[in-house]
């Protein structure tokens, strides 16, 4: 059901995506000289298909940093309650290892009466 809502998705972005490569494969100049623009030193002929791709992925990636570096508290918060709770475990298991394994009822305690009809 997954691997079907999967395909259902992607296969009309893959469609887009190949429409928008097709419809944009004319080349344009990507220029990486903001003084000189009739004849710059760093400049690239590209399709523009290319550069749309180029800079969602930049995006894609600047966001996912972005994202990253935000979330390291959480991290950091689950790191320590991940070691205390590793701690708190082998402490439990530590304790069960000393007790006794045979409990008894303390005296006070007396079972109910049996009622019968």
């Amino acid at each position: 059901m997954i691997r079907f809502l999967k395909a259902l998705i992607l296969l009309p972005v893959a469609i887009l995506i190949v429409l928008l490569a097709v419809a944009n494969r004319a080349p344009v100049t990507l220029s990486l000289d903001p003084f000189s623009q009739e004849a710059p030193e760093f400049a690239f002929q590209l399709p523009l298909f290319a550069v749309i791709f180029a800079a969602v992925m930049l995006g894609v990636l600047i966001g996912g940093t972005a994202s990253w570096l935000a979330q390291g508290k959480y991290r950091k918060s689950r790191r320590r309650l991940r070691r205390e709770t590793r701690q708190l475990r082998h402490e439990t298991e530590r304790l069960k290892a000393q007790t006794p394994a045979t409990t008894t009822l303390p005296a006070t305690v007396s079972p109910a009466p049996a009622r019968g009809f």
